[in-house]
């Protein structure tokens, strides 16, 4: 199979993460870049990636890179590519557009020049053109804006690879799957070992703690990728790499993982969202008040997501969960690993444990900490 250029884009601060997991799955010439990770490899690799990137938000396929100072010369360098190659008349299309320069500074304009672009040379060849569907395009052309150049490419994902499928059911402040996913990594977690979160919500950290656990792609639970449309589409190639990642699935987990909150809405949402990926009868989703949790074993790792006054409840409220957390990690976890992600450095402070660890992480725009306390 042929090799090609590829660029996997990732939250901010997860690049080295997503480029070890890029690096496992096979991709050569890996290197980490600012929100994204250039790689090559071949068709399987681009199929695999989709279906089992855990930290990675898209995949992305290069086409040209061209010349933008101004509206006039990207319309006419987009004009010139042979758009023939990767799309029809019959295809739907839209443009997703990031980035931009002093000429080109609305990301809107500029997609819809690039469509115009596009769509007039297909009429010019054909008399007939795409219809846009910002909803559930058959290609999605995403171009990068940076000073006077831009690079167009097709978008191999479609949505973000984040929204597993299995989420239906949200909390106020969910982390996204991407980044719970990379916390696991962070705390080098493995399914050998127990997991808690005591403060759970909706249950995206147990949640991927379990999809890794049993070595299940999250890419399953999607109905469809970009490159599913594209022109080159290999349906016995991807059947091939579907069916193996099935056939390499566990069917127990090595240790328990458990859930708990506080708000019983929260749990049934946990639940909903566990049953949606099979994984109802793997997890322990319980409600708990934090006063009353224990560990229920010897030894584990905790990791949790506190509110942190952004979105949710008043700073005193928060004090007072904090130094709840602090008590109940000191006195009922010796033995354990814990991890509190927060982006309140005085609400991190009212627990009052040594940390051995203070990782900087971004949940979102918002820069945070992965605090690690080892419990004795």
């Amino acid at each position: 199979m042929n090799e090609c250029a590829y660029l996997a884009t990732v939250a901010r601060g997860l690049e080295p993460i997503a480029a070890e997991e890029l690096e496992s799955l096979g991709a050569k010439n890996v290197r980490p870049d600012f929100t994204v990770v250039h790689f090559t490899g071949d068709k399987d690799l681009l199929y695999r990636v989709n279906l089992w990137g855990r930290t990675i938000f898209r995949v992305l396929m290069p086409i040209k890179e061209i010349k933008c100072y101004n509206r006039e010369e990207l319309y006419k360098n987009v004009n010139k590519i042979s758009w023939k190659d990767y799309l029809e008349p019959n295809n739907t299309l839209a443009v997703n557009c990031t980035g931009g320069n002093k000429n080109l500074n609305h990301s809107h304009f500029t997609a819809l020049e690039i469509k115009n672009a596009i769509v007039d040379q297909q009429r010019t060849k054909t008399g007939k053109r795409s219809h846009i569907d910002t909803e559930n395009p058959d290609i999605l052309i995403n171009a990068h804006i940076n000073a006077g150049r831009c690079i167009l490419s097709l978008d191999s994902s479609g949505s973000s690879l984040h929204r597993r499928g299995y989420h239906q059911a949200m909390g106020l402040a969910p982390l996204k799957e991407s980044l719970a996913a990379a916390l696991l990594h962070m705390a080098k977690w493995e399914p050998t070992i127990p997991f808690l979160d005591p403060l759970c919500g909706s249950g995206t950290l147990s949640l991927e703690a379990a999809l890794k656990g049993l070595n299940i792609a999250p890419g399953l639970y999607r109905q469809r990728f970009g490159f599913q449309t594209w022109k080159d589409f290999d349906p016995t190639l991807w059947q091939k790499i579907q069916t193996k990642a099935k056939d390499s699935q566990l069917s127990e987990l090595k240790a328990p993982i458990f859930g708990s909150d506080r708000d019983s809405n929260m749990i049934r949402q946990a639940r909903s969202n566990a049953q949606n990926c099979s994984l109802d009868s793997q997890i322990q989703f319980s409600v708990k008040e934090l006063s009353q949790i224990e560990a229920p074993t010897d030894s584990g790792i905790i990791i949790c997501n506190p509110p942190y006054g952004k979105r949710i409840g008043t700073d005193p409220e928060l004090e007072a969960l904090y130094k709840l957390l602090s008590d109940v990690l000191k006195q009922r976890f010796k033995g354990w690993i814990a991890y509190v992600l927060t982006g309140n450095k005085e609400l991190g402070k009212r627990i009052r444990l040594r940390t051995s660890r203070r990782i900087p992480v971004y949940n979102g725009s918002l820069p945070c900490t992965l605090l690690k306390y080892e419990l004795y």
